[in-house]
């Protein structure tokens, strides 16, 4: 039994359509001859019989689909390749009708049902037997339980692993053991790779694509080794020596204008594109490899970016937060108020900038990993998609850092002003990841979504 439909997403809206096994559906903007029917006035570029799906029966039995152009005026594109002639359909293929038409994706589902040879009797159950007796079986009285119900353990599911989180699970156990038996700086270091690595797991479980995780902890290992080596030194003299983006010690002497300029070039567009640079590299290792693992690996949609976006992200909060802020804020207190208060104080500002980061660092490079996805599904508009990405991410960031940075002048009204800006990033990164949900070309295998009949 075959399910096959085509699946339609246009702004907020999702739509989906039922192919039929029994004949062609027409795509196009003629009221009587389509099947699947675009307006008219919205999609100019549509042809008004511009492409057709056909069925196919299989020499085992099962239903394929073919696409065909129909000679429409902007072409049919099938995964982004113009579409000669007919071609079959494979499961999460992506039809675009025009090169920047209104974009289908093709979902198949095969049920195999073995029917037996014509002519072979088929069993009937005899008359007068509990097959024709339409009540229920009466209710077992067997009181007895077995071991298995005892001990759960003994019989564990297979999907174990997936339904009770165990690998967080273990993960979690281990941090705690170790946080029981170390103190000072190490401490800090453990608890702030844990909350880290706790803040990424949520994003993870949001995207809901299965991707390795030695790619997203090396997407967060480059980050570090960038911040480390002269490739740092080269942005800094890029960005705050020949752009505008020096920052002050004391920025309170600067206008909110003028503050927000520095902090967009040497913080916002700065680290943004450094964040950036793992997404890249995997996009440029992944063109290398052979399918499956150059999806798996590489960068091919939103969601690929936005995962690695913010992997790289969680990298860069623990080399600036565990490298730089905790160190000197320890060492600035402690030579006041002794060691013990140093150490406080260096708690009290490491969790909130970790756990910040999916308002914040983890929310700017998701968004910005989202743009580079989208500009890779959608290579002709890719002049236009990253430009947008990268300015609005670093504006953000260039934001964020201005309003903290006028915390001694302008008092309680920063954290309001701090609340908006953040509730404004994180909003901004979580629809990203819904949309890109929707887009994505495997959705149907993605844990976070589920393929309905």
């Amino acid at each position: 039994m075959s399910n096959a439909f085509l699946r339609m997403v246009a702004g907020s809206e999702e739509y989906s359509y039922s192919l039929l096994t029994t004949g062609e559906m027409v795509m196009g903007r003629d009221p009587n001859s389509c099947q699947i029917l675009l307006d008219s006035h919205v999609y100019t570029m549509v042809s008004r019989r511009h492409a057709t799906i056909r069925p196919s029966l299989t020499p085992d039995g099962r239903t394929s689909f073919l696409l065909c152009d129909l000679g429409s005026a902007n072409g049919t594109y099938l995964n982004g390749q113009i579409l000669q002639g007919c071609q079959e359909l494979q499961n999460g293929d992506r039809i675009t009708l025009g090169s920047n038409g209104p974009q289908f994706f093709f979902e198949y589902q095969y049920q195999y049902n073995p029917q037996p040879p014509v002519g072979t009797p088929q069993s009937a159950p005899p008359k007068n037997t509990a097959a024709f007796n339409s009540s229920p079986p009466p209710p077992s009285t067997n009181d007895d339980t077995s071991l298995s119900q005892l001990i759960p353990l003994l019989s564990a599911p297979k999907d174990l692993t997936r339904k009770a989180y165990l690998i967080p699970g273990i993960i979690t156990v281990v941090f705690v053991v170790l946080l029981f038996f170390v103190q000072g700086y190490l401490y800090q270091i453990l608890l702030g790779a844990y909350l880290s690595g706790a803040t990424l797991y949520f994003i993870y479980q949001l995207c809901g694509k299965p991707k390795p995780w030695w790619v997203l902890i090396a997407s967060t290992v480059t980050t570090i080794v960038v911040l480390v080596s002269p490739i740092l030194n080269l942005f800094i003299f890029v960005f705050r020596g020949i752009l505008p983006g020096s920052i002050p010690e004391d920025p309170s002497n600067l206008s909110f204008p003028e503050l927000f300029i520095r902090f967009f070039f040497g913080a916002g567009l700065l680290e943004e594109l450094l964040k950036a640079l793992p997404i890249i590299g995997f996009y440029l290792i992944g063109k290398s490899l052979a399918s499956p693992r150059r999806e798996r690996i590489g960068v091919w949609e939103p969601l690929d970016g936005i995962l690695l976006g913010a992997a790289s992200a969680v990298g860069f909060t623990l080399f600036e937060t565990l490298g730089q802020y905790v160190p000197g804020r320890i060492a600035e207190v402690a030579q006041e108020m002794g060691t013990e208060a140093g150490l406080g104080a260096g708690l009290q500002l490491l969790i909130p900038r970790i756990l910040g980061e999916v308002a914040g660092h983890m929310a700017w490079s998701g968004w910005f990993g989202y743009c580079i996805g989208l500009s890779i599904l959608k290579p002709r508009l890719a002049s236009r998609i990253l430009p947008i990405g990268y300015l609005s991410a670093s504006g953000l960031h260039g934001l964020w850092n201005s309003s903290a940075g006028l915390a001694g002048s302008l008092g309680v009204f920063v954290l309001g002003l701090l609340v908006v800006v953040g509730g404004i990033s994180y909003v901004l990164f979580v629809t990203a990841i819904i949309k890109a949900r929707a887009l994505s070309p495997t959705r149907e295998q993605n844990f976070a979504t589920r393929f309905f009949k």
